[in-house]
């Protein structure tokens, strides 16, 4: 994700020769491969456990519990007659819902070194979830000796009240101040109050009442009957008004109704089995982790972009993660266009990078946002959130055939027509460009929005204002959209004159970004037009929205294949034969998911299903060496090996969104699977079946007022369609 907002290289916001350097920098000192943390999340709350179910405080640690962009729990730290208990298992739920931890006691001697208490004689199981901007934990101790056991159970605990971009490696002059702990008989308050003049507190609740209890320990002593189990309950509320008796009930009462909400929530989705258990789980957890991080606005639902870095409102992150679950559950997308309809700019404002009609690219609620030590408290600064808007607006429309809600959002979809016009090509040549308005906003602002990814042949830095060639691709596929709306609409004459817009914008894009040699389309047109004759993933979104035309895509198609490119994992974002080619770096050379997948659309959109194909068994393969087979952010570009698995980024974002929805996305592709709510007509053009599927059944297909569940099975060199259950008058269409 790049998600990547004030993102991991982004360049630099304070003045000073280290602003080139990093920006809101993510430090990699700590990686999160390494410690392959536990994620849980609920509405603008987030928590990253270790796997025994701490948060260990230290520098560059990016655990603890999370809300509004604030760390209220830096600490947590549970250890067992003094030392930590050893892990025997540490696991999410599928729906992510819970996640528990299994841990036993050391070994455990006397003072004069006499063995007293084995190991694996006392279990500790952690239960945990979030709900309502708290985090619940039962602790259950048994004892499996045959004998009496005395166990003192204490937890340790901090808050510190980082600001994320502190956690992320933004360094501050001055900090808030925090203020004494208040000790009840059962629980803890810890305050601090910010230079935003913003208390912000955190409430640790226990039951039963501890043994001891300070500021920044307490202590059970249970004494456990041979086979007897004890419970520990603990609450942790970011800034409750009231203090309410934590209880056995209360705990379970939440725990319902968090599982109940998550699984509203998912009941929407279509429903995947298939041949391939693996790939089971991989799109199960894909599923699960969309609707975790799914975050229920007025206008509905909103997928937050990724954790631990973007958990919050990304403008183009959820427009993207939209369009690629759009066939799975339309309510995201159009839950997605309501909110940043409702965000969307009125007034030029420099520091905000906003302009009227301009769509959001993040909000942030903590408190260096307040003061404007970052400028992400309402952040306009992408260039493509305003095209996708307009794109997923039309691909919505056609999706579900809702008109009533597209009527809702026409003014917006309107304004956002505008800024294309108005603002977004800056010097009326017919290309949107982008340029920060202020030295404190994003350098680069699409989604490669590293400070070093746009650059030229010999690794110079491109200077702006930018066109850089998926955008283009994007306004194309935005004008297309707003054809189609004007025509649903019965305004033909405007419907007419996109259209009209939209084949002048593929002619000149054709003529001043397709360079014969290269085989491709440039990354971009720097500030002077000089093209950056760079060989990137980003000439593959033009067929993603197809404004490259069919006589160049089988060139751009062998280019973007090619050994140099496609590394066996996915398409690197540029090939090894570009001058700033790094495997390990975030956008020179990487491999992100949610591209790949776009990718691989705009090559099914042109009948290249093979090579669409492909790109899903190399994700597909990748996905099965990874932890929870969850996709991250982002993988190293590393060649893939035989018997070897991929090379990860250490300070990937996981889940991630667009990263989740890729697989889902993929799937869709290699099926051609398509909508007509006029039909009602759910179609299979082509479809292909990945090496590692021999059958696929969707269930609950919605289309229209009615649905369908259907079976795709290959059948020797074939692959056949057979429809199980209809509900109302759906037409179910393959074409060869």
């Amino acid at each position: 994700m790049s998600n990547i907002s004030a993102d991991s290289n982004s360049a630099a916001a304070s003045p000073g020769p280290a602003a080139a350097v990093a920006q809101f920098f993510i430090p990699a000192a700590a990686s999160l491969q390494e410690r392959r943390p536990r994620t849980l999340k609920h509405g603008d709350t987030f928590a990253v456990f270790d796997h025994n179910g701490d948060a260990l405080s230290g520098p560059g640690s990016p655990e603890g519990l999370f809300h509004r962009d604030t760390r209220y729990l830096s600490h947590l730290y549970l250890t067992i007659t003094g030392q930590r208990p050893m892990l025997l298992s540490s696991t999410l739920r599928d729906d992510n819902a819970t996640l528990t931890c299994d841990l036993t006691n050391p070994d455990q001697f006397d003072d004069k070194g006499r063995l007293v208490l084995g190991h694996d004689t006392i279990h500790l199981r952690r239960s945990r979830f979030l709900w309502n901007a708290c985090c619940y934990e039962r602790l259950a101790v048994r004892n499996y000796d045959e004998r009496r056991q005395h166990v003192r159970i204490q937890i340790a605990f901090d808050a510190d009240f980082a600001d994320l971009f502190e956690v992320r490696g933004t360094a501050r002059a001055r900090r808030g101040r925090h203020l004494p702990a208040v000790i009840e008989q059962d629980s803890i308050l810890l305050s601090y109050i910010g230079l935003d003049d913003r208390k912000r507190s955190t409430r640790l609740s226990f039951m039963p009442e501890p043994t001891e209890i300070r500021s920044d320990l307490v202590t059970f002593d249970l004494h456990l009957e041979p086979h007897e189990t004890k419970s520990l309950f603990l609450q942790i509320g970011c800034d409750q008004t009231s203090a309410d008796r934590l209880s056995r009930l209360s705990f379970f009462l939440a725990l319902r109704d968090a599982r109940r909400a998550l699984r509203a929530s998912s009941s929407r989705a279509a429903l995947i089995a298939t041949s391939n258990e693996i790939f089971n789980e991989v799109s199960r957890r894909s599923v699960s982790d969309l609707y975790m991080l799914m975050t229920d606005k007025a206008e509905g639902p909103y997928p937050y972009a990724g954790i631990p870095w973007f958990s919050t409102v990304f403008g183009r992150d959820a427009l993207i993660t939209a369009l690629q679950t759009l066939w799975l559950d339309p309510e995201i997308a159009r839950g997605v266009l309501g909110h940043l309809a409702a965000n969307q700019a009125t007034t030029v404002d420099p520091a905000s990078d906003a302009e009227p009609g301009k769509i959001l690219h993040e909000t942030r609620y903590g408190e260096m946002a307040e003061l404007g030590e970052v400028p992400f408290g309402r952040y306009y600064g992408s260039v493509d959130s305003t095209p996708l808007f307009v794109m997923l607006a039309g691909a919505y429309l056609q999706r579900t055939g809702d008109l009533a809600t597209i009527d809702r959002l026409l003014p917006y979809v309107e304004a956002a027509l505008t800024w294309i016009d108005e603002y977004g090509d800056r010097d009326s040549d017919g290309f949107v460009e982008y340029g920060r308005l202020t030295e404190e906003g994003l350098i680069n602002q699409a989604w490669k929005d590293s400070h070093d990814s746009v650059f030229h042949a010999d690794g110079t830095l491109a200077r702006g204002p930018i066109a850089i060639a998926e955008v283009q691709a994007y306004v194309y596929g935005a004008w297309q959209s707003a054809a189609e709306i004007f025509r649903r609409k019965g305004r033909p004459e405007r419907a007419a004159s996109f259209l009209a817009r939209a084949e002048g914008l593929r002619r000149a894009f054709d003529i001043s970004f397709f360079d014969e040699e290269l085989g491709t389309y440039v990354l971009a047109l720097d500030g002077d037009k000089r093209p950056c004759r760079i060989r990137s993933s980003n000439a593959g979104h033009t067929l993603f929205t197809g404004i490259a035309y069919p006589e160049r895509v089988q060139q751009l198609t062998r280019t973007l294949m090619s050994a140099s490119s496609f590394c066996g994992w996915g398409i690197r974002t540029i090939p090894s034969t570009e001058a700033r080619y790094n495997p390990m770096s975030y956008h020179n050379g990487s491999i992100w998911p949610h591209d790949n997948a776009l990718i691989a659309s705009g090559l099914a959109r042109y009948g290249y299903r093979v090579e669409a194909t492909r790109i899903f068994e190399g994700l597909f393969a990748a996905a099965t060496y990874i932890d929870l087979r969850r996709l991250p952010e982002l993988l190293c570009g590393m060649p893939r090996q035989r018997a070897r698995g991929p090379t990860f980024y250490p300070v990937a974002c996981s889940p991630q969104a667009w990263a989740a929805a890729a697989p889902l996305s993929l799937l869709q592709s290699c099926l051609g699977l398509d909508f007509d709510p006029n039909g009602p007509l759910i179609s299979f053009n082509m479809p292909r079946l990945p090496s590692f599927l021999d059958e696929v059944i969707l269930r609950r297909l919605l289309i229209g007022s009615g649905s369908a569940d259907v079976a795709v099975r290959r059948s020797g060199d074939q692959v056949v369609v057979d429809v199980i259950n209809r509900q109302g008058n759906v037409q179910v269409l393959i074409t060869a």
